[in-house]
């Protein structure tokens, strides 16, 4: 597995993981997150002209899951990151967020960060264990995760408890 930056013609590859790595959320119930459609090809774009929007490819270069980022007051917030369900639990979605992490330190900024459901296995329990986030209290959200979860809840992601949370990687 290598980690590179996406590129412009396998956006809509990304597209593609991102429905096929939804789809395990029918199974515990949340068929609305698992029928959400991914970002559009356009606002993938915007991520990979920006340099935003990591790959983790195969050994025929074929991307098998991608991370994108936005810039959250400081820190580096994880917007989405999707691994196809044929690379799941191989350690792919760890290393790509290990990947951003070095990144961050090597330009220095404090944090990741990243938004995810409480109560689903591979979301918070994951990044907490495997990943070194911790949850955020109330108290010690920013204003810019703030306006993260409000967006969210009027997406309806509200519907099942969501976290902030923050990786240190200073």
């Amino acid at each position: 597995m290598r980690i590179r930056t996406s590129t412009s013609e396998e956006l809509p590859v990304l597209q593609d993981i991102e429905r096929a790595a939804g789809l395990c959320f029918r199974d515990i119930g949340m068929d609305e997150v698992a029928d959400d459609e991914p970002l559009s090809l356009e606002e993938l774009s915007r991520y990979q002209r920006a340099g935003r929007a990591w790959v983790a490819v195969d050994d025929a270069d074929r991307a098998m899951a991608y991370l994108i980022t936005d810039p959250v007051d400081g820190n580096i917030h994880i917007e989405q990151i999707s691994v196809h369900p044929d690379s799941a639990r191989r350690g792919v979605g760890r290393a790509l967020i290990d990947h951003i992490a070095t990144r961050a330190a090597g330009d220095g900024v404090p944090a990741l960060t990243l938004t995810t459901f409480v109560d689903v296995a591979w979301n918070a329990p994951y990044y907490a264990a495997r990943c070194g986030f911790r949850a955020l209290t109330e108290a010690e959200l920013t204003p810019g995760l703030r306006r993260i979860r409000l967006s969210e809840a009027g997406h309806g992601l509200d519907r099942w408890p969501r976290v902030c949370m923050r990786r240190d990687v200073g």
